[in-house]
């Protein structure tokens, strides 16, 4: 029965799929099986050839390969590798290059012999590359072939370099890379414009060989993608797909690339649910924008029609359920973020007392504030809230070299207006621009351009947070010190990071905390500042009764909102309001037109902002609610 079940709940899948409760314990497994086919391989007196990737999936596969060497003594003297890819051209000595990334993250740190290490070679003459590529084949083919394959996936849908186009029985050769691969890889390049266009890559043929295939994802900025490859017909244009070809392949995920699979995102669709409140909002929700129908419109065969049969039978008729939803999304959205005084609060997200709370809004970078909740910000400043606003990082990477020699020259023609040139400020602008003459893509800047930086944006925050309205004296700069040591090391304590947090906290002893619940990359600074918080919050609760009136409240940024059915408390912005947010975006100018770091969007930061705001109301409107000019959502984190 239990099969049964199995196959019911996985019947829209085409491909063995694996769901761990995340990516620590998923990359664990992996390293098991590949350590098990390296011992089992020794027993014999035979060679283990490992296919490998690069990225940031494989990192914990290694790191516990490493730990398995260092402690239960697994041997790498009987194994070979060919990693899948590397760009071209490219010099193995260069840090972004694949050879770097391997040696930092496995090969320095295990006993394999170097010349077991294959590495597609970007240095090869273009014309000798189709006779290079045809030997790296050769090379594995004579070795049996590759006895265990582990994958990536890119946003396109790539495994290796093979993008949208490739054939399913290509083999190792240079292809020119999708721009959107370009776009996601030009942060370890230090702008797109400096990621190569090109890169060798295994084929899709020579990946299908391998006696056994794993592609892991992790994360829900691989989830969209997860699903098309897993569930959607083979194609061409997701290469990805090509692996459902194969009976040795599987997907190995963590529990956020996989929220896109039909099992977890709609599963009344897959097999029989227990119909929770909360599911139930999720499909009426769902039911209601598949069918283009408002909630209070839905009808019983609605319902039987899409497999929500089950829901009507045991909770109906379809008239209560819509009316119970439709109360529950009406009661999300307030005017009131910080709370209405003299009111009856049971059905309303904040409490009405008390009537003016104390309110800490934390910014991971000097704009986040205005950004992502600009127009919340500006109604609890409005309604009389005491607000202090942290930023916690400099946000000093993201500030363009130009700028700060203009702002050097500012201040070097000023000196000299006012008699007070002593010949410093023309000394740092001498040599900030030799420096910038030879800076190389990622090269850290010296410690005084990274102060100007951060001093730019800092005089930006502080404008945009004086326009909404608070006093000097309630913007703080927390300038967190992970932030500067992470440009120098990945393995960094945050136990400064989480004290100096608490003292702020404890000095405000805030009623409600705003934070970035942006969690889809676990390394992106987003999620390292909400850890720090709440870190910093859980400890405070152990000794500070003022915590226990505390409410953390999550926004998101620029790109992506909660799902309606997620959402706790939406914020309406008449027009008026939604002006007011972009004139207070608009006082971060460095930010402004082209951003250093603006991802794979081309809109301009206050342009997503109120596209993403104005496309949440226009999600409430057709579910039938009142139709707002835009709404900021937040979701309450439950201690």
């Amino acid at each position: 029965m239990a099969r049964l079940n199995l196959l019911e709940e996985t019947r829209f899948e085409k491909i063995p799929v694996q769901v761990y409760p995340n990516q620590e314990v998923a990359s664990i497994d992996v390293a098991k099986r590949i350590a098990n086919v390296i011992r089992e391989k020794q027993e014999k007196g035979e060679t283990a050839v490992l296919g490998l990737a690069t990225g940031a999936t494989p990192v914990k596969v290694y790191k516990e390969l490493v730990r398995l060497h260092k402690e239960e003594n697994l041997s790498f003297r009987n194994v070979v590798t060919f990693n899948l890819d590397e760009y071209y051209p490219m010099l193995p000595t260069a840090d972004q290059s694949y050879v770097t990334f391997m040696n930092k993250h496995l090969f320095d740190m295990i006993d394999i012999p170097k010349e077991n290490i294959n590495i597609p070679d970007g240095t090869v003459p273009v014309e000798k590359v189709q006779e290079y590529c045809e030997g790296y084949e050769q090379k594995i083919s004579n070795l049996g072939g590759l006895d265990i394959q582990i994958l990536g996936i890119g946003r396109t849908g790539h495994i290796g370099f093979n993008e949208p186009g490739s054939a399913p029985n290509s083999g190792t050769r240079l292809v020119t890379l999708d721009d959107l691969t370009r776009r996601d890889a030009s942060r370890d390049f230090g702008g797109k414009e400096n990621v190569p266009t090109k890169a060798l890559t295994m084929g899709v043929g020579t990946i299908f060989k391998a006696k056994e295939i794993i592609l892991m994802a992790w994360n829900e900025k691989k989830a969209e993608i997860v699903k098309k490859a897993v569930e959607g017909e083979i194609s061409s244009d997701i290469p990805a797909t090509y692996l459902q070809l194969s009976d040795r392949a599987e997907f190995i995920l963590d529990q956020d690339a996989a929220s896109a699979l039909t099992r977890y995102n709609t599963p009344w669709l897959a097999k029989d649910v227990v119909w929770t409140d909360d599911l139930a909002k999720k499909a009426v929700v769902w039911l209601s924008l598949e069918l283009q129908k408002a909630i209070l419109k839905l009808t019983d065969d609605d319902y039987n029609n899409h497999g929500m049969a089950q829901l009507v039978t045991e909770k109906g008729p379809a008239y209560g359920i819509n009316i119970r939803v439709f109360n529950e999304l009406q009661r999300t959205i307030t005017g009131w973020p910080g709370g209405k005084p003299n009111v009856d609060d049971s059905n309303r997200p904040e409490r009405a007392e008390p009537a003016r709370k104390d309110v800490i809004l934390f910014s991971p970078h000097p704009d986040d504030d205005v950004i992502s909740m600009g127009g919340t910000f500006i109604r609890l400043a409005d309604q009389g809230h005491n607000v202090h606003v942290a930023y916690q990082t400099s946000g000093n990477t993201a500030v363009w070299d130009d700028d700060v020699l203009r702002y050097l020259e500012f201040v070097g023609d000023f000196a000299v207006a006012i008699d007070d040139d002593k010949g410093l400020v023309r000394k740092v602008y001498s040599e900030a621009r030799e420096f910038f003459k030879t800076k190389k893509p990622n090269q850290v800047d010296p410690e005084i351009v990274r102060t100007i930086k951060g001093l730019i944006r800092k005089g930006e925050a502080i404008a945009g947070a004086r326009f909404v309205g608070l006093p000097d004296e309630n913007i703080h700069f927390q300038n967190l010190p992970f932030y500067d040591r992470g440009k120098f090391s990945k393995d960094v304590s945050y136990e400064d990071d989480i004290l100096q947090t608490m003292e702020l906290l404890r000095a405000v002893k805030p009623q409600q905390v705003f934070a970035a619940g942006d969690f889809a990359d676990p390394h992106g600074t987003h999620k390292v500042c909400f850890d720090i918080i709440l870190s910093a919050l859980l400890r405070l609760r152990e000794t500070d009764e003022w915590t226990k009136d505390c409410w953390l409240w999550l926004y998101r940024g620029a790109w992506h909102e909660y799902p309606i059915h997620e959402i706790e408390m939406a914020v309406p912005l008449s027009p008026q309001e939604v002006k007011r947010k972009r004139l207070a975006i608009f006082k971060h100018q460095s930010q402004k037109d082209l951003p250093v770091f603006p991802g794979d969007d081309p809109r301009e930061f206050w342009v997503r902002a109120e596209d993403r705001t104005s496309d949440t109301a226009a999600l409430y409107h057709k579910l039938g609610l009142a139709n707002y000019e835009a709404i900021e959502a937040f979701v309450r984190w439950k201690f």
